[in-house]
């Protein structure tokens, strides 16, 4: 938590609006499980510490993932940070808890045929208004802390154009001047989105 304040001061100090953080992935149940008992523990006493805080500083809090499979206790608390923080401004942080790319789109297709949508008016937009939290713009840059090569089923959706950035910073020490590392770098690419080249440093959020 330290680790998400120090990037998301930095965000607000270069402007970026969304900040979305992978918390607990759907594969992390196979961890023992008092790993998870205690993951769950802290995840709940956090939320329910920092909402307080992030609320006073205009950030909205959203969560991402299948919240039917958490205690009622952890998805009451996700619902008062959610309810609190809905008309802030400032910024966005999305907490990625239980959550899993390839589970999202399955997600996105049970809502489709839950919704009777026809075979012939299925297309990208259609499953893009299905996702978990569908009005978040899509990622410029994700950043792999740890020197980790590998996307883990992260935003699979979202990132189909997403900037790539390895860090060999281990996330409970990735600070500010990290960060601004990471968007230097970005800004110093040319993102084409499978056409023509568009400057990277006009388009991060």
């Amino acid at each position: 938590m330290r680790a998400i304040k120090r990037v998301l001061e930095g965000c607000e100090e270069v402007g970026v609006r969304v900040l979305s953080v992978y918390a607990f992935s759907t594969e992390n149940w196979t961890r023992p499980r008092a790993e998870v008992r205690a993951l769950m523990r802290l995840f709940h006493e956090t939320m329910q510490r920092e909402i307080a805080e992030m609320h006073r500083r205009g950030v909205r809090i959203v969560v991402s993932g299948r919240r039917d499979e958490l205690s009622p206790k952890m998805r009451e608390r996700i619902d008062e940070a959610m309810e609190r923080t809905a008309r802030n401004t400032k910024g966005v942080l999305n907490v990625c808890l239980n959550y899993g790319g390839r589970a999202e789109l399955v997600d996105a297709v049970r809502r489709l045929v839950a919704d009777g949508i026809p075979a012939s008016e299925v297309d990208e937009a259609a499953i893009a208004a299905r996702l978990y939290v569908p009005d978040l713009p899509e990622p410029d840059l994700i950043i792999r802390t740890a020197g980790e090569r590998r996307v883990s089923n992260f935003l699979l959706w979202q990132s189909a154009y997403s900037e790539m950035l390895v860090s060999e910073t281990l996330w409970p020490d990735f600070g500010v001047e990290d960060l601004k590392a990471a968007l230097a770098d970005y800004a110093s690419r040319v993102r084409s989105f499978g056409g023509r080249p568009v400057d990277g440093a006009a388009s991060v959020r």
